[in-house]
């Protein structure tokens, strides 16, 4: 007779225990597909793709409604939409696109005042390009003290906003309805981003905590520590799950979203550093600090690349241009544009006399500039040229002094503009579609700089 062992008893677990185990023994095994995405079905997304087109673009595409008896035709109708892609084309080919998808009484007139923009009638030589300058559409309120930081989700359904009510609110783009209040925080929100790599929403505040929030569960999943005073930034990695933070303790942080583990301590800076920013080339990390210096980091060795001293006072804002390997940073001094990869000096915008709180540009080459005494003004890029000022008026019941603009930021369509405003509300501007060259004219004056040539 063959012995295999001993006899032994079998330890008795709990249910509990038993189910435990086996979570964690699964967990352990899927554990590495976490942040990988789901593979995209194809007929699902062409038929979610075809339903989304028929409901929200159905005024413009005139798309004819589905009938179950004609199932051949409907699955080619569904092919075609789903293909479909609508994009903002300021010249002659948006107009071409629009005759073929609009019917004829409609593609004459839309053809006409897209291929007649505003951007098209300034397009001489010397005058700069811009696009048609904005109008108020809504006033949002609901938060209960100053808007300090915005943010618009990557799909462009909603976005956040982060207050010195401790509170963070998402609302929706289109109504400016409230979806969702988030608490957790126990001093001002200074800063807010919403992942496109993950259902990840992250936030800084005055209270030294960076907060990773789960959206499918309105819940913080993970805290950042290591700040040792207030936070006043941050922005994500666009290409691998990097965190980048800066803050009152002159330092700016590198985290990974996953480990929450501290990577670099970026310290080189001799006072708060105000705003950070990341994109994917070198140099892959930017940050503007009080010290009134800028610096270009290397992300991997965690040291300074460049350091830019042009600035004689601070440094609030920092913008990437989406498209051209450049950026522009913003101080009361001046707003200045520089080149990458060396931080080579292009040149002043100068005009906007007052603390620059924020800078936002869309790829049209319209940079804005919101300040701290709640003007705003809106730039050309390429030339420097200021086209538009705005001052818009403080909520009833709130002080003149009130005004002021702490964030702004385009959506993903680049046609609106949101503000957040000091007198507790946010503000959405949209394009004029009735600003002509007449009404809105452009009176370009160039200095003339001699530049010595060595």
């Amino acid at each position: 007779m063959l012995r295999f062992g001993t006899n032994r008893e079998v330890q008795k677990h709990s249910v509990h225990t038993l189910v435990f185990r086996s979570l964690k023994r699964t967990h352990d095994m899927f554990v590495a597909d976490h942040a990988k995405p789901v593979s995209l079905d194809d007929k699902s997304h062409k038929i979610k793709m075809a339903v989304k087109l028929r409901t929200e673009y159905s005024s413009v595409l005139h798309l004819p409604v589905l009938k179950e008896n004609a199932r051949d035709k409907g699955s080619q109708r569904v092919a075609l939409t789903a293909d479909t892609k609508i994009q903002r084309m300021p010249s002659e080919s948006a107009a071409q696109s629009l005759a073929v998808a609009l019917p004829p009484s409609q593609s004459k007139m839309e053809a006409s005042r897209t291929a007649a923009g505003v951007g098209d009638i300034y397009r001489h030589a010397g005058i700069p390009e811009r696009s048609q300058p904005p109008g108020m559409t809504m006033v949002i309120s609901g938060h209960l003290g100053w808007v300090r930081c915005i943010a618009v989700e990557p799909g462009n359904q909603w976005f956040v906003t982060g207050s010195a009510d401790r509170t963070i609110k998402i609302w929706d783009l289109a109504s400016g309805k409230l979806k969702l209040s988030l608490t957790g925080h126990i001093s001002t929100v200074r800063g807010v981003i919403v992942s496109a790599r993950s259902p990840y929403l992250f936030s800084c505040g005055e209270d030294k905590q960076v907060k990773c929030w789960d959206l499918e569960y309105n819940k913080v999943i993970r805290h950042y520590h290591g700040h040792l005073s207030a936070v006043y930034g941050l922005d994500l990695h666009p290409t691998i799950d990097v965190l980048v933070t800066c803050s009152r303790d002159s330092t700016a942080r590198i985290w990974d979203v996953r480990t929450k583990a501290s990577v670099h301590t970026l310290a080189g800076h001799t006072n708060a550093v105000a705003t950070v920013k990341c994109q994917a080339a070198e140099p892959q990390i930017i940050t503007g600090s009080h010290d009134t210096t800028i610096r270009l980091w290397d992300l991997v060795a965690g040291k300074t690349r460049v350091t830019l001293t042009n600035h004689k006072k601070s440094v609030r804002a920092v913008v990437l241009h989406p498209r051209q390997y450049t950026f522009a940073s913003g101080s009361p001094d001046n707003i200045k544009q520089w080149k990458f990869p060396d931080g080579n000096f292009i040149q002043n915008l100068s005009g906007h006399n007052a603390i620059i709180n924020t800078l936002a540009v869309n790829s049209d080459g319209v940079l804005v500039s919101g300040a701290d005494n709640g003007t705003m003004h809106l730039w050309d890029w390429r030339t420097g040229y200021n086209f538009q000022r705005v001052h818009a008026a403080v909520q009833p019941g709130s002080l003149d002094s009130e005004s002021g603009i702490f964030a702004c930021a385009f959506d993903q369509s680049e046609s609106r503009l949101l503000t957040a405003e000091a007198d507790k509300t946010i503000k959405v501007y949209r394009e004029d579609d009735t600003a002509t060259e007449e009404t809105h004219p452009v009176s370009w004056k160039p200095e003339i700089i001699k530049r010595k040539r060595f």
